[in-house]
């Protein structure tokens, strides 16, 4: 089941449904099931908080993935700073809905086992991110 919250902010403007389907769809193309995903839209200070508390970073970021997949059933709490992801827009020149859906599917890469902080793992990231965006209908970011 995926599940959306927010802690502090508005619910952004997202099709759940669509989304959710998508998640599921991606996941499968890695050969994984989404089991219990929680989606949290937070705010900048919630985020970095976070970060310190639980990943000794004193930084922003835009997600922080917790995972807890079993095998070939993906699950997590996915927190996302609906700040930082507007800032990342504006820096990258794209829309905030198709950065938002990026750092969507980016924690979903994550708990299929795609990492993004080692020697080239970011372009692997970013094509695996560009990949799952083309399956998204593009009308809807």
């Amino acid at each position: 089941m995926v599940s959306y919250h927010t802690e502090g902010v508005r619910m952004p403007d997202i099709r759940r449904r669509e989304i959710t389907q998508w998640v599921k769809d991606v996941a499968s193309s890695y050969g994984y099931k989404v089991g219990d995903i929680a989606y949290i839209f937070v705010d900048d200070e919630n985020i970095l908080q976070m970060n310190r508390q639980f990943l000794q970073h004193d930084y922003y970021t835009d997600i922080i993935t917790f995972d807890y997949t079993e095998g070939k059933v993906i699950s997590g709490d996915l927190f996302i700073s609906l700040d930082t992801v507007s800032s990342n827009a504006e820096q990258v020149g794209d829309s905030y809905q198709r950065e938002l859906h990026r750092v969507i599917i980016h924690g979903i890469l994550h708990l299929c086992g795609i990492n993004d902080k080692g020697p080239g793992e970011r372009e692997i990231m970013e094509t695996a991110e560009n990949k799952a965006l083309s399956l998204w209908k593009k009308d809807l970011i």
